[in-house]
């Protein structure tokens, strides 16, 4: 099991019977140690339905199934392989009665939430309700519930949110519906109140794997040490020096307790990158080393020196970009074999794409911008999710109102408004309140009776989906079901331009095709394996919902109430991450674990990369120096992370000026270039070999013609 495998690769492969912690430097085959590991404790003897795989994304779980296939072949069904998030509805919906929760409790999207807040809040201002949602997801994420959060709020803002909070908590309650923070921190509290669902789910596990330990925040950290107990069977895998997301609650300090809090622990670094050549490195070493280490690690490379870092200044922005775009023309240009695909454009934020983009389309270039629009996020797949969470949770009141007025059937805001006010005084989702025989009292008997109409319609759906396994009968129910209530008509009349709604059309029937061929068991993703597709632990509960008990690792006969279940957690559509020959543009944060040929790290100024700290001289209200020392070392990991995406070239450029609102304004290049440590006499491209290359590339693109004709 350890063929192929490096010194250092094969001790982590091979370590087995207690915690481990692999250092695994950017570039340094994590992903191969991980499926390896897997394969040799099955080797060993651990059933493969004991090791679960930890990831952070949906993307990186099926990456690691598919390799993890290859290897092992059909015992990698049985391994749990999912996202904390899916892992924690696991064990929700297996044990979630302990806190009151029914195995039919519906997750949340960011929308609901904020919709939720704003009520809690008495708000219509979407900006307010998302400062409050924002705030209180760091709260969850650092194990603070709203009673502790209040306690330690700083200012009157925390103590109002505090209060806003209290109120969202009693509402979730009611709606029998989480968040999505609490896919962490309501398991959390299952694993550390109730003695007993922690020792069911220790002997269940015999090994934890957790990928990219690094990005872990202080709540997920506690979910794994109840999950692996005492005897610590687990492997971290991850990098201090790729901590980039602390900003959104990840913690180092999760690094620094493992040692403590495990002393058996064995450290082993992953030193060794396969990715990028000699030149590309040290400049990353250059980069990082300023930072303090918790665990000190040199990467090193047997790739060769490779090219230069080129370092470009450009005049302003335009010019940027233009430079960019002659560096993909110029380097395709010395070779056939090189495409779009190759060439990444790399940037700190968002808003710096527009200006390449442009560039871009000048010159025919085809591109995609990473980190766009989730399929999920469309409005028509949000439609038709709130529809699949009322199913399976009637008391999710969120996802009622937007079922019952999309598409509009006659129950109108004043109905809705009286039916709320009916179900807040008794306590009611609702959907109980719609066949309160108390009800009558309150609407009209034409009103009651359109509200019975849809209830018991939602009845019939749910009891249908409920019986519908297979793809073929999926597809007919979605289709008769969309039919009934009219979408397509829906969309044709809610959009003025036509084009636009087919295409809003096309997604529906792609979505619900994708959704009836997991009823058929033809994808296998990270919510499946996490949901009861590996197989529950023994002892546990048949999956919910009414469903026949299936064996463990089947991937086939999903109902469609079941399939519904797992949509919440899901992101994206794997089918549609087609490998497109175009170049990326993309922040620096939805880069990582992603790597290119060909790297153009933009924008990296003062002020930019390292993204403005706060510790301006003189600047009113700056903020304290411990805090922009550590946003510092943050920024630096960034502009490390983004030259190790790089394999075979990269480029470096900064812009001498730069737009700051309707005003140009002197920029300087970024303190990270001369961290770098480049040699002056290679660091600067010459313009002149640039237009030598493209005069290059002209002669032969002339010369293809005139063959052609000829």
């Amino acid at each position: 099991m350890t063929a192929g495998l490096n010194l250092a690769q094969q001790e982590a492969v091979n370590y087995l019977h207690g915690p481990c912690l692999v250092l695994a430097g950017a570039g340094s085959g994590k992903t191969r140690v991980i499926t390896h590991k897997i394969a040799r404790l099955i080797q060993a003897g651990l059933e493969p339905r004991r090791i679960a795989a930890i990831t952070f994304t949906n993307k990186a779980a099926a990456e690691m199934r598919e390799r993890a296939k290859g290897l092992i072949g059909r015992d990698a069904r049985h391994v749990v392989i999912c996202t904390f998030h899916a892992l924690g509805v696991r064990l929700m919906r297996e044990d979630g009665a302990a806190l009151g929760l029914k195995p039919q409790f519906s997750i949340l999207d960011s929308d609901d939430v904020t919709s939720l807040l704003k009520d809690c809040g008495g708000t219509t201002d979407a900006a307010t309700a998302r400062h409050w949602q924002w705030t209180i997801s760091l709260w969850k994420n650092q194990g603070l519930n709203a009673e502790k959060a209040l306690a330690q709020a700083r200012d009157e803002d925390e103590r109002q949110t505090a209060v806003i909070m209290a109120r969202y908590e009693e509402r979730l309650s009611a709606y029998q519906s989480v968040d999505f923070d609490d896919l962490i921190g309501l398991p959390l509290k299952l694993l550390a109140d109730f003695p007993e669902v922690r020792a069911k789910w220790q002997a269940a596990l015999g090994h934890v794997l957790v990928d990219e330990y690094q990005d872990t925040n202080a709540t997920q950290y506690e979910v794994l040490r109840h999950l692996v107990g005492e005897r610590g069977r687990f492997t971290a895998v991850g990098d201090d020096d790729q901590s980039i997301y602390g900003w959104r609650g990840a913690t180092l300090d999760n690094l620094k307790k493992l040692p403590q809090d495990f002393p058996k622990l064995k450290v082993i670094k992953l030193e060794q990158n396969y990715r990028s050549t000699s030149a590309i490195l040290r400049a990353a070493n250059n980069v990082i080393g300023p930072n303090p280490k918790l665990f000190p690690k040199t990467l090193f490379s047997e790739l060769g020196e490779g090219e230069p870092v080129r370092v470009v200044d450009a005049d302003h922005e335009e010019h940027e970009a233009e430079r960019a775009v002659a560096r993909i023309r110029s380097l395709q240009a010395s070779a056939r074999d090189k495409e779009f695909r190759d060439f990444a454009i790399l940037y700190r934020a968002n808003h710096m794409a527009k200006v390449f983009e442009q560039a871009l389309r000048r010159a025919n270039i085809p591109y995609k911008v990473s980190g766009g629009q989730s399929f999920f996020d469309r409005a028509e797949i949000r439609d038709l999710c709130a529809w699949f969470r009322l199913w399976i949770n009637n008391d999710d009141d969120p996802a009622f109102l937007r079922a019952v007025t999309t598409p509009k059937r006659g129950i109108g805001h004043q109905t809705l408004q009286s039916l709320g006010n009916f179900a807040g005084q008794y306590r009611l989702s609702l959907f109980e309140a719609l066949f309160s025989h108390s009800l009558p009292g309150v609407l009209g008997a034409r009103v009651v009776g359109s509200l019975h109409e849809f209830g018991r319609y939602v009845n019939e759906l749910q009891y249908r989906a409920r019986h519908t396994h297979g793809a073929e009968g999926a597809r007919a129910f979605l289709a008769d079901w969309l039919k009934d209530i009219g979408y397509e008509k829906h969309l044709l009349d809610s959009d003025d331009n036509d084009k636009v709604a087919a295409a809003r059309w096309s997604n529906v029937l792609e979505f619900c095709d994708w959704m009836a061929g997991r009823c058929g068991g033809q994808i296998d993703d990270g919510a499946d394996s996490a949901l009861g597709a590996a197989g529950p632990p023994q002892g546990a509960n048949a999956p919910s919902g009414g469903s026949e008990p299936r064996a463990a690792g089947s991937v086939g006969a999903r109902s469609l109430l079941e399939v519904a279940q797992t949509i919440s957690l899901l992101s994206t559509l794997s089918e549609r991450e087609q490998d497109q020959n175009v170049v990326t543009l993309s922040t620096l944060h939805a880069a990582k674990g992603l790597e290119w040929p060909h790297v153009m790290l933009v924008g990296v100024n003062e002020g930019l990369l390292p993204f403005k700290l706060g510790d301006e001289d003189g600047e009113p209200g700056a903020t304290p120096a411990d805090d922009v020392l550590q946003r510092l070392q943050e920024e630096r990991r960034l502009m490390y992370v983004g030259i190790t995406r790089a394999q075979r070239t990269l480029a470096v450029s900064w812009t001498k000026r730069r737009k700051k609102g309707r005003e140009v304004v002197p920029a300087r290049p970024s303190r990270f270039i001369a961290e770098m440590a480049l040699n002056p006499a290679t660091v600067k491209e010459d313009p002149r070999e640039k237009l030598k290359a493209l005069r290059a590339e002209f002669a032969r693109k002339a010369q293809d013609a005139l063959s052609a004709k000829v």
